[in-house]
């Protein structure tokens, strides 16, 4: 899994249009192998990330959970303890 798409289900509050254009936008770029398309791909790309994003939204918006709403700030806290761990030196 590409590391920069982030768990969208669950957060309060819910994910926004633009982190859920965001990750479709990472998963397009990852599927194709390309992170800038050639103009004869642009259109391809674009409504590959359109779809993407418009299903991804309609499965956040199904997911139902027992467990509660995380908090953004301190998902980021664990993940930065996280990432000094991997990376000190």
């Amino acid at each position: 899994m590409c590391r920069n798409i982030r768990q969208l289900h669950n957060f309060e509050p819910p994910a926004t249009r633009d982190e859920v254009t965001a990750a479709a936008l990472q998963y397009v770029r990852k599927v194709s192998g390309s992170s800038k398309p050639s103009q004869a791909n642009q259109e391809a790309f674009e409504r590959a990330v359109r779809e993407i994003a418009h299903l991804t939204q309609h499965l956040l918006d199904d997911l139902v959970t027992a467990a509660p709403p995380k908090d953004r700030e301190v998902e980021a806290a664990k993940a930065r303890a996280r990432a000094e761990v991997r990376y000190a030196r």
